[in-house]
């Protein structure tokens, strides 16, 4: 897990998140408007892992989170930047009193 600023960002090309979210363009994401206390992909599986073979970047557009990649709890707020490493189990826990708006998103060398 890496956590930046969207200060830090400093795309040269290609995306938004060049050098930080390995590929050259992005290929699956989307806007994530979550309830009070959501916890993301709860639902995927009775053992409650969530794993990628690839990078995965969450950033805070409203709001205040709490990611959790396999044991660590990082807290998140709006401007906020998580890359998820391939393998790691992660979860993202939206804060019940300000609930996230959260952009997700994968990149690779595959089309979108």
């Amino acid at each position: 897990m890496k956590k930046l600023t969207v200060k830090e960002l400093n795309p040269a090309n290609g995306h938004l998140f060049d050098g930080v979210l390995p590929g050259d363009k992005l290929y699956a994401g989307g806007l994530s408007f979550t309830r009070p206390g959501e916890v993301s992909h709860a639902d995927d599986n009775p053992e409650g892992t969530h794993i990628h073979d690839d990078c995965e970047l969450f950033m805070v557009v409203q709001g205040k989170a709490v990611v959790w990649v396999d044991d660590i709890k990082e807290p998140l707020k709006t401007g906020d930047i998580i890359l998820v490493e391939p393998g790691e189990n992660h979860h993202v826990i939206s804060d019940r009193e300000e609930p996230a708006v959260i952009l997700w998103c994968h990149a690779g060398t595959k089309s979108v």
